[in-house]
């Protein structure tokens, strides 16, 4: 057992002493085809950041993603991706490139991203893009862009997103959208150029999808009513491309640089500036109400017969038959559209959209879907019956009143009961005077006599401000009233004297 493990230590000896393939005496082997100081990851091809001023001669033809970033290219040779049959997408952004040529992408076939961002591109011609009609996302941003050929876009036909914005354009062609299609289109942005005259009713017929993701801010825009008010309902109804950037549309007054005027923040300028012109700009999207759980149907009404139908969800998916990736929502063999379950994620703008060759590409139709939850339904009842009782216990109640007004005292069977009221002081010096008179209330009436019992009350603390009250009965001659004494508290005599007798 010990020589075994002498002999184990012996061979350690040895590899060390030798050296392996991956020590420093021998080099890493390099893998099929890969270019000098590149990376080489399965399917993943990455020379960025080297200096190189020309694309390697060789490339594994089983790239996917080839990163040439950070280089110092100038051209690209026509042909060079002829190798590269499974290419999906290229980065050539940070370069050097002024310019493309035709052929450029002719093998490309396959592509589906494109970065070509921060170079020094000036043009683009009709034929530069050829060949890419499966490209999805263009990024050309960050350049010097100032012409576009009137067809440079034309052989992208499934192009979603292109990124056009830090360039010198000062114009851009939004009727046919320099050959593109918008069938797809769903991301255009011109931010950060030198637009200065944009056509308000081009911009007004396009798709409501594009418009959800057209980016025009940091333009020199022009101060045009039409154009606020195209802006302001857009910004109202919640496209993002206005609302996320709303502090920076600007427009220039004056036409110079120092007169630029926010849309949003200075409506004083935009005052006398008449809503009639800006009617008719848009069609008007139709409003939906959708319950939580029931179904929903969506036409897509078109002028004329349309060859394809394709709709764009709140999501801003593009939905075809037959329907979304979640299953949610069906696309029938008439182009309209079924939800058979709503959700709250349904709620926002469904827009159709209508392709043919008696279409343009304005052809679309909006809804707008607001989803909300059923109310509880309310207990069974029936509304008949208690109507019904309530009219009779209506007319009961008027017949009380009108037939059993309330007792009366002069049946002898119906007790009345009154409550003490507090007598008034009329009332009191009536009842004083009955007591202090001589004559019993209940005797006989007879003539007058001659003589009359007076009564005088002293003068109250409340309320008679030193009136004369009866106070002591005395009797006196109605032939000699000058024996008539009054009686007086407090007072003087010179306001006593100044009421009357009372003769009861």
């Amino acid at each position: 057992m010990t020589w075994l493990v002498l002999l184990g230590a012996l061979l350690c000896m040895l590899r060390v002493g030798l050296g392996t393939p991956d020590s420093e005496g021998f080099p890493p082997r390099a893998l099929h085809n890969c270019p000098y100081k590149c990376i080489c990851a399965a399917d993943l091809l990455s020379c960025t950041g080297l200096g190189l001023q020309d694309v390697p001669a060789e490339l594994p033809a089983a790239t996917a993603d080839l990163d040439l970033s950070h280089n110092a290219l100038q051209r690209l040779r026509p042909g060079w991706l002829a190798p590269l049959f499974q290419l999906r997408a290229l980065h050539l952004d940070h370069n050097e490139l002024d310019a493309l040529g035709r052929g450029v992408f002719a093998n490309a076939s396959g592509l589906r991203l494109l970065d070509l961002s921060s170079n020094t591109l000036r043009a683009l011609g009709r034929h530069d893009l050829d060949g890419l009609g499966a490209l999805e996302k263009l990024l050309l941003f960050n350049n010097r862009l100032a012409h576009l050929d009137e067809h440079a876009f034309h052989g992208l036909r499934a192009l979603s997103h292109l990124y056009l914005g830090c360039n010198e354009l000062a114009s851009f062609s939004f009727d046919h959208l320099h050959g593109l299609s918008a069938t797809h289109l769903l991301t255009l942005d011109l931010s950060s150029n030198r637009l200065g005259h944009i056509s308000v009713p081009e911009l007004a017929a396009l798709p409501a999808f594009l418009k959800n993701g057209l980016y025009l801010h940091n333009n020199p825009l022009p101060c045009d009513c039409r154009l606020y008010h195209l802006l302001q309902r857009w910004h109202q109804r919640g496209l993002s491309a206005v609302r996320d950037f709303a502090r920076e549309y600007v427009c220039l007054a004056f036409k110079v640089p120092a007169s630029r005027v926010r849309f949003f923040q200075h409506s004083r300028v935009f005052e006398n500036c008449s809503l009639a012109p800006a009617l008719g700009l848009e069609r008007p999207e139709e409003h939906l109400y959708a319950l939580v759980g029931r179904s929903l149907r969506l036409y897509c009404n078109t002028s004329v017969p349309a060859m394809r139908i394709a709709w764009v969800s709140p999501q801003q998916e593009l939905l075809r038959a037959p329907g979304s990736r979640d299953g949610s929502i069906a696309v029938l063999a008439d182009g309209s559209l079924a939800i058979g379950n709503v959700q709250e994620q349904h709620a926002g703008l469904f827009v159709c959209l209508a392709t043919g060759p008696r279409l343009h590409h304005n052809q679309t139709h909006e809804y707008n879907v607001s989803v909300h939850f059923p109310r509880p339904e309310p207990e069974a009842f029936n509304t008949g019956f208690t109507t019904l009782l309530g009219c009779a216990v209506g007319l009961v109640l008027v017949l009380l009143y009108l037939f059993a007004p309330p007792c009366r005292c002069c049946r002898r069977a119906c007790r009345c009961r009154r409550w003490p009221q507090t007598p008034s002081p009329l009332q009191e010096l009536s009842a004083q005077s009955s007591v202090l008179s001589t004559t019993p209330p209940d005797a006989p009436s007879r003539k007058a006599s001659v003589h009359k019992h007076v009564v005088f009350l002293e003068p109250g603390r409340r309320g008679l401000n030193g009136r004369v009250q009866l106070a002591v009965a005395e009797e006196f001659d109605l032939y000699n009233p000058g024996g008539l004494q009054l009686k007086a508290g407090s007072e003087s005599a010179s306001s006593i004297g100044s009421e009357g007798p009372m003769t009861t």
